[in-house]
């Protein structure tokens, strides 16, 4: 298996991300951690050296969820510069590049999650509306799943906007 391609660089980091748009029912499977409990995340994760960014979303789907998935199409390429909250990240600048790809959700999916964080907290999954009053990333899920569009859309968000 590769390397999580999370690379320092300068005074920060540099992550590529695959994430899942597991999508059913007007509903959204999202993932948390006990550790951070106050946010939700897409499904996915790290690419791995050596492996295209399609591959790592099949791979961390079946890693977070227990299921095999297909993807339908790529959706979304996000460039996100935030701060990090982890334990070796903590406050650190972070430049991540996503790659957001709507899955193919089999009939009676039912997900079943065992997946650990980067810092061993254990993981979950939850089904939430897009206008749940909970913190969710990327925040323009919200927004843009409610009415998707058919070709790849490119956002750019940058938390150092608002730091002094």
């Amino acid at each position: 298996m590769g390397t999580d391609m999370c690379v320092p660089c300068g005074e920060g980091f540099v992550n590529l991300r695959a994430g899942a748009i597991i999508y059913k029912d007007g509903r959204l499977l999202m993932a948390g951690n006990r550790a951070r409990p106050e946010y939700l995340y897409s499904v996915g994760g790290r690419i791995q050296f050596g492996e295209t960014a399609e591959d790592a979303v099949v791979r961390e789907v079946l890693e977070e969820t227990g299921v095999r998935m297909a993807v339908d199409r790529l959706g979304f390429v996000h460039e996100n510069y935030f701060y990090g909250d982890t334990d070796d990240k903590r406050g650190k600048l972070i430049y991540e590049l996503s790659f957001y790809y709507y899955m193919k959700v089999p009939e009676g999916f039912e997900p079943v999650c065992e997946s650990l964080t980067e810092d061993g907290s254990e993981e979950f999954l939850r089904w939430v509306e897009p206008d749940t009053p909970l913190r969710i990333y990327p925040e323009f899920f919200r927004t843009e799943l409610l009415h998707p569009e058919p070709g790849v859309k490119h956002l750019v968000k940058d938390d150092r906007l608002g730091a002094v």
